[in-house]
């Protein structure tokens, strides 16, 4: 008999670790299997600093859920999604992973990959099946190892070199209300008119540049203290080298993690770069499936992982994610541009990992954004979400608010 291969070996010890919580929804809706039946699949698009997609899936049993696709810059979302509609009219939405497994080729990376539609309606799903059987999708996920999650928002000051310009910006970030304790921003790059080493075509970072890089962080440590976290921002556009240098100019701040300094799709240099790195590597925001995650994993080619579930495939294939990366003693975090739908929906399953960091969010700036759904208190205090005790995401729009931010042509779903 052939021995498996450690990877293989890896992979159905993830497999076994996900089919028992799996296993224990299974038992769970099995009271209610075949009763409820898909009618329609809606779509509408909202429109703020992105444009949101929001998913409707709606049952002959009058109960519906709602979820979020890909925004910006998921062009054509709305499109694919009801695409995809006609397969799934008149399926039990009970059977969450045999329906996203049964999209197939949709979602496997081919040229017509609908991964991003495919994420938003699986979302849905959960909040569909959360309603049926009367229980919050962090139940149906496995259970809750925590009763809120804490969240980050963006932005640096305005000058980096300027204390001044800091200690103002830092002001600001204590006196927030929703009392954010991480601010992610990223870097400054100098000008070719000043700085002649500069290329703009090239993946380096000029020594004027890493310079600039370590004054500028250690002038926003100073201006902000020790009480918050910083996150150090890229977007996959350096090289190994300079990717190592980066790290090395800002270790002194003492930085969450250092995110995506590196090209996206896998290569020996991720490895090379954790190995190498004085600051925690974060990355995986762009990663489609447990497939694009896996190599990363297994070959310790990263220290922090960071799916989004619109990217992923939803709620239940970034839970597997986590499975996987629990063998190795990976932490989770999330990226997560999109409107408090995805955020609400990234929570019940942040709620649902052991070793979970934190999410990215645009919500907590008490505006619109957070009145697209009801609520009775902030929705960010203290720099965390509490986890909905009710079914499904626990979520209801507020119909005022979201016709007053649809995208123009858009129309409320009926």
């Amino acid at each position: 008999m052939k021995t498996p291969s450690r990877r293989e070996f890896l992979r159905s010890l993830a497999a076994l670790s996900t089919a028992s919580w799996l296993s224990r929804y299974q038992a769970l809706a099995a009271s209610e299997k075949g009763r409820v039946k898909i009618t329609d699949i809606q779509v509408m698009m909202l429109q703020g600093p992105r444009n949101y997609s929001l998913v409707k899936i709606d049952t002959d049993a009058g109960v519906y859920g709602i979820g979020e696709g890909y925004g910006n810059p998921g062009v054509g979302v709305k499109e694919q999604i009801l695409a995809l509609r006609p397969e799934l009219i008149g399926k039990d939405p009970l059977q969450i992973d045999a329906i996203y497994t049964g999209l197939g080729q949709r979602t496997d990376g081919s040229a017509h990959m609908l991964i991003r539609a495919a994420s938003g309606i699986e979302i849905a799903l959960w909040d569909v099946a959360g309603k049926i059987l009367g229980v919050p999708a962090s139940t149906l996920l496995g259970g809750r190892f925590r009763d809120r999650v804490r969240v980050y928002n963006h932005g640096g000051p305005r000058d980096w070199l300027d204390k001044a310009s800091c200690r103002e910006w830092a002001q600001r970030r204590k006196a927030d209300p929703s009392g954010f304790s991480c601010a992610k921003f990223g870097l400054t790059h100098s000008d070719p008119a000043q700085d002649r080493s500069r290329d703009l075509a090239n993946r380096l970072l000029t020594t004027e540049e890493l310079r600039q890089i370590r004054r500028g962080f250690e002038n926003c440590r100073e201006a902000l203290g020790w009480e918050q976290d910083m996150i150090v921002h890229c977007h996959w556009e350096y090289d190994l080298r300079t990717s190592i240098q980066l790290a090395e100019a800002i270790e002194p701040i003492k930085p969450l993690f250092l995110e995506d300094p590196l090209p996206v799709d896998y290569s020996d240099s991720w490895r090379r770069l954790v190995a190498s790195s004085p600051v925690p590597i974060c990355m995986g925001e762009n990663l489609a499936r447990r497939h694009g995650f896996k190599d990363f994993i297994i070959n310790h080619a990263a220290d922090i992982l960071n799916p989004d579930i619109r990217n992923t495939g939803g709620l239940l294939e970034t839970k597997k994610i986590a499975d996987l990366a629990d063998l190795f003693y990976l932490p989770l975090c999330n990226h997560n541009t999109g409107s408090v739908i995805c955020t609400m929906a990234t929570v019940s399953l942040a709620a649902a990992v052991r070793d979970y960091l934190l999410l990215e969010t645009v919500v907590g700036k008490r505006d619109w954004m957070d009145d697209v759904i009801l609520h009775d208190r902030p929705i960010v205090e203290d720099s965390h979400i509490r986890v909905p005790d009710k079914p499904g995401l626990g979520i209801e729009l507020n119909p005022d608010v979201v016709k007053a931010h649809l995208m123009e042509g858009e129309r409320y779903w009926s």
